[in-house]
C-alpha cells in the first residue's frame, strides 16, 4: 500500500523541501494551505514529475475545519502514514497590547488544530505502526533561555514564542504517549532563518533541504524527540 504524508502549512521553504524529500522516497503528497490558487500551482510540478500529489485548501486556524480536511485526504489518497505540521502564525507579536483573538489564532494554528489532526489520523497511524509518524517543525523561540525571550520581546515574536513553547511540550508528551503503539513523534527545531522563505531578508543561513534531511533522518531513526538545525 502506498504511504501518504500530509503536509500542513505548505509553503516555499521547509514544507516544500519535506514534500520533495518524502516524495523522492515514494510517498504520496497531501499538501495543505489556505491559498487554493498557490496550492494548485505547487502541486502541478510534483504531478508532472510523476508524484501522486493533491491540494487541500484549508484554514488551519479553524480547528473545526480539520475534520473535513482529514476525511478529504483519506478519501482521495487512502490512509495517512505521516502527519507533518509546519503551520504557524506570527500574530500577537506584542502580548502587552495584542488582541486576544490574535493570540487565540496563534494557539489554534500551532496547538489546537495540531491536536485535532493527531486525534483524527491516529487510526491510520496505528494501522501503519512502525512506519507512521507525527513530525513537527519547531522554532528557536520555544527555548527557555533569557536571550531567546529577549529577542522574542524585541522583534515582535511573543505570541509565536508562547505557541512554539506549548508545541515543544506537546511533542514530548505525544512522543511518550504513542511510542509504545509504534507511532513516532518528533520535532526538528530550527534555530535561525531559512533561505527562500518570507522571513529571509538576505541574511538567512539555513537550507530548507537540510531541515528536510533531518526530518527524514529522525523519521527513520525513530528515537529522538527533538533535534536542532542551525
Amino acid at each position: 500500500m502506498k504511504k501518504t504524508i500530509i503536509v500542513c502549512g505548505y509553503g516555499t521553504g521547509i514544507s516544500h523541501a519535506v514534500a520533495r524529500k518524502f516524495s523522492s522516497e515514494g510517498f504520496q503528497l497531501a499538501l495543505v494551505a489556505r491559498d487554493a490558487e498557490k496550492l494548485a500551482d505547487s502541486v502541478a510540478p510534483f504531478e508532472a514529475a510523476g508524484v501522486v500529489a493533491r491540494a487541500f485548501p484549508c484554514d488551519l486556524s479553524d480547528h473545526a475545519a480539520i475534520v473535513p480536511l482529514i476525511a478529504s485526504v483519506r478519501e482521495a489518497l487512502g490512509p495517512i502514514s505521516v502527519l507533518h505540521w509546519n503551520a504557524h502564525s506570527s500574530l500577537a507579536g506584542d502580548l502587552t497590547q495584542a488582541d486576544l483573538a490574535d493570540l487565540r489564532t496563534s494557539l489554534s494554528v500551532g496547538v489546537l488544530s495540531l491536536v485535532s489532526a493527531v486525534q483524527l489520523v491516529l487510526p491510520d497511524l496505528r494501522e501503519a505502526q512502525g512506519s507512521s509518524a507525527i513530525l513537527i517543525t519547531g522554532g528557536g523561540y520555544a527555548l527557555y533561555e533569557p536571550q531567546v525571550d529577549k529577542l522574542a520581546a524585541k522583534f515582535g515574536g511573543m505570541g509565536l514564542a508562547v505557541t512554539k513553547a506549548a508545541q515543544h511540550k506537546l511533542t514530548g508528551v505525544l512522543h511518550h504517549k504513542l511510542k509504545d503503539q509504534g507511532i513516532y513523534v518528533g520535532e526538528v527545531t530550527v534555530l535561525g532563518l531559512v533561505k527562500g522563505t518570507s522571513h529571509d531578508r538576505g541574511n538567512a543561513t539555513i537550507e530548507a533541504a537540510s531541515v528536510a534531511d533531518r526530518f527524514w533522518e529522525i523519521y527513520q531513526k525513530r528515537t529522538d524527540v527533538w533535534v536542532n538545525v542551525s
